[in-house]
């Protein structure tokens, strides 16, 4: 399942990166913003965005080795992520209500993340029965 959730993590974000930026202005009007001025703040978020993406590729390749990565970025940042979009709707900062997007599919993600790095943990000290180990 993490290894799901790395390549889904990782598809997302490079897919939004990408978008920002090549289509900065398409994407603010989608979601009834002005673009980013300058825009190198669009830019600079398209980059963090890749970035975070690119990163995905080590846990999607050892979901054990690295994940680290998963309750950094998954947990961490995206679940951060949701609640600053929430907070700033809910504080009318004005953020149009179109942003609750990504709190709805970073929330979602950062949750799917925490539930399957606990299960996996659970699973790994869980002790091995004489069936799945082997012996008889």
């Amino acid at each position: 399942m993490l290894r799901l959730i790395a390549a889904i993590s990782g598809i997302y974000d490079a897919a939004v990166g990408l978008f920002l930026l090549f289509g900065a202005d398409r994407m603010a009007a989608l979601f009834g913003v002005a673009p980013a001025r300058p825009p190198i703040f669009s830019d600079l978020n398209a980059l963090f965005l890749l970035a975070v993406g690119a990163g995905y590729y080590w846990p999607w390749r050892d979901p054990r080795g690295a994940r680290w990565y998963l309750w950094v970025m998954g947990p961490g940042l995206k679940g951060a992520g949701a609640a600053a979009f929430l907070l700033d709707y809910f504080v009318r900062r004005q953020s149009p209500a179109s942003f609750l997007l990504f709190a709805a599919s970073d929330g979602t993600l950062a949750v799917l993340t925490l539930v399957s790095l606990l299960s996996s943990r659970s699973e790994a000290t869980q002790p091995a029965s004489p069936l799945t180990s082997g012996l008889s």
